[in-house]
């Protein structure tokens, strides 16, 4: 963890609120949040003075990192690419732009490797979705799933060696909090796995004999529920390797039981894991039109997670429309989680924070009364305040006291911020 040596950003520290995830995610989809450098630095302090301390942020989008990464070159012959972006436009590091901007501000930055094995939209032609022989396919050899993405195979080598890079890339080169994954890690539905690569292995392991045509099939949906969670313990052992005991491998399926018998993700066994390291939190997507129906589902998730429901989080739909909006229920959704004694809240997604229910939010959390919550893996010194830097007079040096640790110098360059480098300060 680096703390930020950088311009002074003002929130209050004092008192401190009990620990909570209060989370958002951030994406170039349906808002301007993160579209300018600018927006990014007016998001992340809107944010912050609201009460959250955690935003999972967008880097893996239609095809593209968001991000410069080797593994993507390798594989896309594109280092990156920020979606949506008009063609010749110049390209930003959203990565590193948001995790700057987010780290001044004292919020735990989570990685979102939004689309997993999403290849493309059904509308979007790209590099991965031209790889024919990647692909996941129907009985009838449609590439494009249900929910109208087209999905790269989770047992192909090479899809599975892209998610893996691209994550080790992110990991190795930005001083990240955690990663996270969703149900794009699985099946695109229940009735894909009929390419020849499924077809073959599946033959291979079962005397010769191809996939049975029943979608429903007992052993045809347990074997490809098996092959993914195979892929989900690899896929946590690497990034835990490289990411360190400290870092967030976080995941956020759908509710259970409704993504095993749809995506055939078995989530909740995942968390029970004894014989490999597990994901350190599961954010389910309980999003619901309304308090009743999110109430009934989030206590159904909290029952599956048993003794884990520390690590259990609650996906909230917040989005601006639809019966739930009620001035009066919007904050109902977080109080559950804390009666539930759960891991905390994250809110889908940042225009309904922003833009939609920002007073109603920051009057529940109350900053200036309840101090900022810390997160609760991490407490409230885990991103210290950004400490601003002083030039020395008729000098082209600057001074700053800096505490022992380790610290990034940043400075604003072209009206964003950029890492200049690290610096360590020994205690004495």
């Amino acid at each position: 963890m680096l703390a930020t040596l950088g311009s002074n950003v003002t929130h209050t520290t004092s008192p401190v609120a009990p620990p909570e995830v209060r989370g958002t995610w951030l994406t170039t989809t349906a808002n301007e949040a993160i579209s300018s450098p600018s927006n990014t630095s007016v998001t992340m302090k809107r944010l912050r003075e609201i009460g959250l301390n955690t935003v999972y942020v967008e880097i893996w989008k239609n095809g593209y990192t968001e991000f410069p990464s080797n593994t993507a070159k390798k594989f896309t012959n594109s280092e990156l690419r920020i979606n949506p972006s008009p063609s010749g436009a110049i390209q930003r590091d959203l990565l590193q732009e948001t995790l700057i901007e987010a780290h001044r501000n004292g919020l735990i930055y989570i990685a979102w490797f939004e689309y997993g094995f999403m290849a493309a939209h059904q509308s979007t032609q790209n590099e991965l979705r031209a790889r024919k022989d990647w692909l996941s396919l129907d009985q009838k050899g449609n590439e494009v799933a249900k929910n109208g993405f087209v999905w790269l195979n989770p047992l192909h080598p090479d899809a599975q060696s892209l998610l893996l890079g691209i994550v080790k890339d992110a990991i190795k080169k930005y001083d990240l909090d955690g990663i996270q994954l969703d149900d794009r890690i699985v099946w695109p539905y229940i009735d894909m796995g009929y390419d020849e690569f499924t077809q073959n292995l599946y033959a291979k392991e079962h005397n010769g004999n191809r996939p049975p045509l029943d979608v429903k099939d007992p052993e045809w949906v347990a074997w490809r529920t098996r092959k993914v969670e195979d892929f989900s313990k690899r896929f946590v052992r690497e990034i835990r390797a490289a990411g360190g005991k400290d870092f967030i491998i976080s995941l956020s399926p759908g509710p259970h039981p409704w993504a095993k018998e749809n995506y055939l993700i078995d989530w909740p066994a995942w968390s029970k894991w004894n014989d490999n390291p597990t994901w350190d939190e599961y954010i389910p997507q309980v999003y619901r039109m309304n308090y009743p129906s999110f109430q009934r589902d989030w206590y159904q998730q909290v029952e599956f997670m048993g003794n884990r429901k520390t690590d259990l989080i609650a996906g909230v739909r917040l989005v601006g429309d639809g019966p739930e909006q009620s001035r009066n229920d919007v904050t109902k959704h977080a109080e559950l989680t804390r009666a539930t004694q759960t891991g905390g809240h994250c809110w889908w997604f940042s225009r309904g924070v922003l833009d939609v229910f920002p007073k109603e939010l920051a009057n529940f959390y109350n900053v200036p009364q309840n101090g900022q919550a810390p997160h609760p893996r991490f407490g409230s010194q885990w991103r210290p305040l950004p400490i601003k830097a002083t030039r020395v007079r008729t000098s082209t040096k600057w001074r700053a006291t800096l505490t022992p640790g380790k610290w990034q110098l940043i400075a604003k360059i072209a009206g964003a911020w950029q890492p200049i480098k690290t610096v360590k300060i020994d205690a004495k």
